[in-house]
């Protein structure tokens, strides 16, 4: 865990804020972040979820507001939005639709 090869990041990695809550966990390879990735607020509650793939978001993402409610949702192709998303205010209400095309 939290290994260095060649002066890149690689393997599992996991950071802690002061407290020794969980700040995020996930992989890197060539220093960079792949696969599997989730992020935390420092409350403990999971701020995103999804996947990297050389350094770039791809595929399904989740956002989560600090109270734990959905933030958003969609799809992710080379770090941009691609296709279907919906955002939601903290208190779980649509906030909004909307598609992408890139």
């Amino acid at each position: 865990m939290n290994k260095f090869v060649n002066e890149l990041k690689e393997g599992y990695w996991e950071k802690y804020y002061p407290d020794g809550q969980l700040i995020f966990k996930g992989n890197f390879l060539n220093g960079l972040r792949d696969g599997y990735w989730e992020y935390y607020h420092y409350n403990g509650q999971l701020n995103y979820k999804g996947n990297f793939l050389n350094g770039l978001r791809e595929g399904y993402w989740e956002v989560y507001h600090y109270n734990g409610q959905l933030e958003s949702k969609g799809n992710y192709v080379n770090d941009n939005r691609d296709g279907y998303w919906e955002g939601y205010h903290s208190n779980g209400q649509l906030r909004y639709k909307e598609y992408n095309i890139i």
